[in-house]
């Protein structure tokens, strides 16, 4: 072993490496939901396949759920179809399924952690991209496509040729009102969308060390936004205190055991990585998206920038094309722009921490009459668990909507969308064209701009709010 985090985790799956194809490695954990899976149970029938380690195969239903009403009839006609599609391959393999209704459901890259399901040291895979949240627990975590989602559900195995490591090392303390998503934006802004391609990311330097698991899950989740495979933490005590006595932990003495083998999931003094980049903490501020990908972004103290200053002509033409879509005009003040929609939820910020920062913010004040402020739980138990807190009377007394668990407006999959030029500061992970629905406009922000920037109608930080209740 090269003594780095990434290969100690892929040498202990290596089932085969044969010369001329691609390494086959085996799989502790297939994350499965209701989009990606369809046609892959379809193809397992028509071979005449069965599900190779159901009790290594998990399900929910996510991306289709509706947030309003989710026992209730699903009015779009593929969705349900879908829906009704998993829970029928699920009984037919004996594939634990946590369905609509379920205290278990919700978002897949939500309820791993929250079940104890994804560990050390593991490989987890999904048919989403965004599998590398995972990453945070120390696991090789990384999304694939619907043949691959195939292939392991027949096999327990997939074949993947082995990335380049990268480190991103971040050191020093976060100035006060900058979270895990401005840390992530940071850095993907450093990167570029492109800037790990090919490669798995390990986050290292004390200011990754000072994020809880929450803040350390949403920097993994956005890791394939900067192109990698996938991103890595490597486990500590944050990462110990945050499994033990969960559901699917190892218990008694095999939580002893399972400890000792945890603490040798690091990356060992001296090892060399294929690249590395180093951000100083200090150097980063509440961050917003102006573009369509997550590296177009900017401080909350910034403005739009002018196409005219950016280096390459590529930037240029892409910045052009993304202020023509985004109808924002160079030099505009963030704290100018006006928004329509507040959405906070998601795999990247709709656990228990991210809804008690937006109602830490938004306590006591009321929700802009000119905005759509929505909350949608990550998972049934961060909603129940929300709900006990008194959260949800909290967002509901400034006005916003409390919704049922799901992917919801991170996505135009359900009948959570954006109109056509409607503007949104979207807790999400995405803001590609469209993302949230034909021709609407995203801005990727924390759930403390978020909120913060639902009570002003336009983007703002929770210190802007000071005094102001």
């Amino acid at each position: 072993m090269s003594g780095r985090l990434f290969d100690k985790v892929w040498e202990r799956h290596l089932v085969a490496a044969p010369d001329g194809e691609p390494p086959l490695l085996y799989i502790d954990l297939h994350l499965v939901h209701e989009v990606t899976s369809p046609q892959a149970f379809e193809g397992l029938e028509m071979a005449g396949r069965q599900v190779r380690r159901p009790d290594l195969t998990v399900a929910t239903m996510d991306h289709d759920v509706p947030t309003v009403n989710p026992l209730g009839p699903i009015s779009d006609p593929l969705a349900a179809e879908q829906i009704a599609r998993l829970r029928k391959n699920c009984a037919a393999h004996g594939i634990t399924l946590h369905p609509l209704g379920s205290a278990e459901q919700g978002i897949v890259h939500v309820i791993g952690p929250q079940l104890g399901l994804t560990q050390p040291g593991m490989t987890v895979v999904c048919g989403d991209s965004h599998t590398s949240t995972h990453g945070a627990f120390g696991a090789l975590a990384f999304g694939i496509g619907t043949t691959e989602v195939e292939h392991v559900l027949a096999t327990q195995t997939l074949r993947q040729t082995k990335p380049a490591a990268m480190a991103v090392t971040v050191d020093g303390d976060l100035p006060s009102g900058v979270t895990a998503k401005d840390l992530v934006l940071g850095i993907i802004a450093r990167l570029g969308t492109g800037g790990g391609t090919g490669s798995v990311i390990e986050y290292r330097g004390s200011a990754i060390r000072a994020l809880d698991m929450e803040g350390r899950m949403t920097v993994c989740n956005m890791s394939i936004e900067a192109g990698a495979r996938a991103g890595m933490i490597a486990p500590d005590d944050t990462t110990f205190a945050f499994l033990e006595g969960r559901k699917h932990s190892p218990k008694g003495a095999d939580w002893e055991r399972a400890l000792d083998d945890w603490r040798s999931l690091v990356t060992d003094e001296g090892a060399v990585f294929d690249s590395e980049v180093r951000i100083d903490a200090a150097s980063l501020r509440p961050t917003i998206t102006w573009g369509t990908n997550p590296a177009q972004s900017v401080s909350i103290d910034g403005a739009v920038p002018d196409p005219d200053s950016l280096g390459t002509a590529a930037e240029r033409h892409a910045a052009q094309r993304a202020l023509e879509y985004m109808g924002l005009r160079p030099g505009t003040a963030i704290r100018d722009i006006g928004v329509d929609t507040v959405f906070i939820g998601s795999c990247t910020n709709g656990r228990l921490a991210d809804l008690r920062a937006a109602a830490d913010v938004v306590r006591g004040r009321k929700v802009s009459p000119s905005v759509r402020a929505i909350v949608v739980p990550g998972s049934a138990r961060v909603k129940a668990e929300a709900e006990a807190e008194g959260l949800d009377a909290v967002f509901a007394a400034a006005g916003f909507e409390w919704r049922s668990a799901g992917c919801s407006m991170c996505l135009g999959m359900n009948g959570d969308i954006l109109s056509p030029r409607e503007r949104s500061a979207s807790t999400s992970n995405r803001n590609f064209e469209g993302r949230q629905g034909p021709g609407g406009r995203t801005h990727l922000v924390s759930p403390a701009v978020a909120a913060a920037t639902a009570i002003t109608g336009r983007f703002a930080v929770p210190a802007d709010l000071e005094g102001a209740r």
